[in-house]
């Protein structure tokens, strides 16, 4: 059996990828660049760019399944047209080559950001409204036009199903991501400031196993809302200080002063990584109700672990990598 993931080379993609070959799958490591996250492992690389249709007709020739990763995470400032076209027509591209491919099942990673978090519900679930209005951010909008690409196809006759997972934390972070380097900032006291407020985290681990899932259970044509467990971040950095042993910065910044000053860079630099709070990740922190992994549970099996335990080896990975002593001098 061929399984394909595009943007195998990120973080999520390196994950899924580590997963599937536990499977004893025979694993097509799609993306423009072969990266750390691939390091030893046995896989078949294909560069292929999923803007380019004759590109991914190729990378998807003789797959039974495909995993969909590549994508823009826009949240600190980004060109709005590359998140856009990369989000949306990436998807419809990737999509469109899976139907003309004959490809069993395609996996589409999705976001929670593709639900409108400002919607004011007890409790966000799969039937919530998807993000449509104009003044939401363009992640969270791309993020729903690009599943609306995927269901053009389902339409025509492809098997897909879609995730949602939320905010995604764990080790396995090579390059590091954005959250690897808060959480660095973290464990070396260099965090300039705490903001007042949080979001929903899950695991990367959880995620690739729950994704595997859904290729096998999930009902084509449905979402899955992968959740994890809420926690401010003055909660991270209380998690973050008990398995370093190092404090955590105490100063802390009310939301709407943290709005003002976002468009000015105002908070700074961290662990050498520009941390300052972006509009877009303030909004994040800011909108962040009740999300229902109920569905997911039921259907999937999806039983996220403790942000604590995720934690805990976001530190061991960074640590074993001597990302810490380089963040420290």
């Amino acid at each position: 059996m061929v399984t394909a993931v595009t943007g195998a080379s990120g973080y999520l993609g390196g994950a899924v990828v580590r997963a599937l070959l536990a499977e004893g799958r025979h694993v097509r490591a799609i993306d423009l660049h072969r990266g750390p996250a691939l390091d030893g492992l046995d896989v078949e690389f294909v560069q292929g760019d999923v803007l380019d249709s004759a590109s991914m007709n190729h990378a998807l020739s003789r797959v039974d399944a495909v995993y969909h990763l590549a994508a823009m995470i826009a949240i600190a400032g980004e060109p709005s047209e590359q998140v856009w076209t990369l989000n949306v027509e990436g998807a419809g591209n990737v999509a469109q080559a899976a139907l003309r491919m004959g490809v069993g099942r395609m996996v589409h990673c999705s976001s929670v950001h593709a639900y409108d978090l400002e919607s004011e519900l007890p409790s966000l679930t799969e039937d919530s409204p998807k993000t449509v209005i104009r003044s939401r951010p363009v992640y969270d909008r791309s993020k729903a036009a690009g599943e609306e690409k995927v269901r053009e196809a389902i339409g025509q006759g492809l098997d897909g199903v879609i995730v949602n997972p939320t905010g995604v934390i764990g080790p396995l972070d090579f390059a590091p991501s954005r959250m690897g380097h808060v959480f660095i900032a973290m464990f070396t006291n260099r965090l300039p400031a705490l903001i007042d407020g949080g979001f929903d985290w899950v695991d990367l681990r959880d995620v690739a196993a729950s994704m595997i899932a859904a290729e096998k259970r999930g009902r084509t044509g449905d979402n899955y809302l992968l959740a994890g467990h809420y926690a401010s971040i003055e909660e991270l950095a209380g998690m973050a200080s008990a398995t370093s042993g190092v404090e955590v910065t105490a100063r802390k910044a009310p939301m709407w002063l943290a709005r003002l000053a976002a468009p000015l860079g105002a908070f700074g630099r961290g662990a050498g990584r520009d941390l300052s709070y972006t509009s877009d990740a303030l909004h994040a922190l800011r909108y962040s109700p009740p999300i229902s992994s109920a569905k997911a549970a039921t259907e999937l099996g999806h039983k996220p672990r403790p942000t604590a335990d995720s934690v805990r080896d976001i530190h061991q990975w960074f640590d074993r990598r001597g990302d810490l002593e380089v963040a420290e001098t």
